[in-house]
Order: structure tokens, then sequence, then C-alpha cells
């Protein structure tokens, strides 16, 4: 099982025990290590890697653990280590595109109480939370709320309001985003530069909000998807660069490479509508419906326009199906 090392924060940098209307010990318990081992032939190995390792936040009384997505997808064994050291196997039960979250399954009992949820639309911005790893006090950091504004990922990906946090937690994947009363208010995505938004550099972390969660929680569990359509899956990778959408790499055997889109491209309009950011580019593709819609765009290339029309998938089609235990 591959770990993230002795590190450790600083005492200064750590929540206090005190001065909490809740328990700090007995909540960060609740955050576990994660590791997960991906097949090598996996879809996502050449991007995320085949082992990886971060965070989940035990939910419920059944081993349910909640984590960011991209740890878990396509694994084949995943990992939880409690603060005890004990450590359990558990096996994937879901991960959401639209949303970022994964869930895990223990194998085994994990030895910590289940944080509950928060509201994360009534979290303020400028409140005081905690930013926890697995580990206990030495891998959570003392933060605060600096930013809630949308979120756009260069992987067709879009939150209406993400969370953003300050300072920064090194190892954000998965982490546990808990307020002033304990409870849980969003799992760790990203780390960012700019978290109070503008072009001030503010290191600090991008958190995905936990209100996304209940709506979708029991078919996730019952069914390893959200029971919504598919959204339509272009498969490439764009960044704004000078105020253009700059397609900067192709998912292999994706609609886009199909297609001829090439890294370099321009994305200019999407059926003839003008897209100017990538939250705009994402949302009008998924406005055509579900996966498989055929989508016409056009593209800039060597300053010349090319036309073509991609023929959307879903991306799930694109992942090995997770190992069956």
């Amino acid at each position: 099982m591959s770990d993230l090392g002795d590190w450790e924060f600083p005492e200064p940098l750590r929540p206090k025990t005190e001065g909490w209307a809740f328990d700090v010990g007995n909540a960060l318990d609740a955050v576990l290590s994660l590791s997960a081992e991906v097949p090598a032939d996996a879809f996502t190995a050449s991007i995320l890697g085949t082992e990886r390792a971060g965070n989940g936040v035990l939910i419920d009384n059944s081993g349910l653990v909640l984590t960011i997505g991209y740890l878990v997808t396509e694994a084949e064994h995943i990992w939880l280590g409690q603060n005890s050291g004990k450590v359990v196997a558990a096996h994937l039960v879901a991960y959401d595109f639209e949303t970022g979250f994964g869930l895990v399954q223990a194998l085994g009992r994990l030895d910590a109480v289940p944080l509950p949820f928060g509201r994360s639309r009534d979290l303020a911005v400028g409140s005081s939370a905690i930013v926890a790893g697995a580990g206990g006090r030495r891998r959570a950091l003392a933060a605060r709320i600096v930013g809630k504004r949308e979120f756009a990922g260069y992987w067709e990906y879009v939150l209406d309001e993400a969370i953003f946090t300050t300072p920064a937690h090194p190892h954000w994947g998965g982490t546990a985003l808990l307020g002033p009363d304990g409870k849980l208010y969003g799992i760790g995505s990203l780390y960012v530069q700019q978290a109070r938004g503008g072009d001030t550099k503010a290191e600090g972390n991008m958190i995905v909000p936990i209100d996304l969660l209940p709506p979708i929680l029991d078919a996730l569990t019952k069914t390893g998807t959200s029971g919504k359509p598919a959204r339509p899956w272009l498969g490439f990778y764009a960044t704004e660069a000078e105020e253009r959408l700059l397609v900067v790499g192709l998912a292999p055997k994706g609609p886009a490479e199909k297609a001829g889109v090439r890294p370099g491209d321009i994305a200019i309009d999407v059926a003839g509508a003008p897209v100017g950011n990538l939250a705009d580019l994402w949302r009008t593709v998924w406005a055509f419906g579900k996966a498989g819609t055929e989508i016409p765009m056009t593209f800039l290339r060597d300053g010349k326009p090319r036309r073509c029309a991609l023929k959307t998938a879903d991306r799930a089609s694109f992942l090995k199906s997770p190992r069956l235990h």
C-alpha cells in the first residue's frame, strides 16, 4: 500500500483542539488514507497513473467512504487506512462525472464515527474551516473559506458553485472540508493559485460542495450511476488562453480525435453559437441532450476555420469496469 510519506503540518498551521463546537479528534478519525491500484491498460492510466494516493471520508456506519473520483476510477484494488494504523480493503462503488465524487465500500470494519453532512450553500465566505487529510491533527490544516463561485475544468467539467479555501493543503485529493460545526461541507479536488478569484495569486484548494451528493447518493450506491442520462462527451481537453479556447490534448480514440481535431486548434463555436469560456463551451454541448448526439463545431487552425461534426460518446464507456469482489 502506497502512502503520502511522513510529512506533517507545523503546529501553528494545525487546527486547535479547543474553540470548536465539536470534538476535533473524533471528527478527524473519520478521514482515512486511500490508496488505489489501476491496471496499466486502463483508459485513465496514462493521465492519472496506476498508483494513486489520497484521502477519503467515512459517511455512514456501513463503511461507505466518499472521496474524489479521480483517485479511484478504474481501480482494481483499493485500501483504506485509519489513524490507528489499521488498513482495510475496499471496492469501488461509483464515480460520478458530473460532480467528481467517488464512492468506495470498505470490506472490513472501520473504527470511526461517520461525519454528518452540513449544508454547503449555508457556509459563508470568511468562515473558519478545517481541510483535513488522513493522519489526525498533524495532517489537518486550519483554513478559511475565501470564495464560492463557478469552476470550469479542462476535462469537460463545471461546478455552478465550487468552494475555495486558503491556505493550500498539499495533499488535497479527497480531503474533508469541515465547517465550524464539525460537519462535512465538501471534498477536496484541486490545488489552485487564485483561490480568491481574479489575478491575485492566493494558493488554495478547490472543494466540491457536499450539497451535490444527497440528491444522487441513493442511486449511486444502488446502481453505480446517478440515474441521469450520460452527458455528450467530446473527448478533448481545453484551456482558456488569451481569451480563446485552445485544445491542449485529446482522449485516445475519443470523438474529437476521430473527427480530426488536433492539439492547437481553437474552438470557435458550437452549432454556430459562439462560445466565450470553458463553462460556456461545456454547457452548450451538454444542452444538446444525451451522449451519442452529433454536434457540429468550428475550430480555427492556422488562421482558417475548420468545420467538423463530433459524434459524442458516453465517457464511462471508455473506462474499465470495476473489479468484482
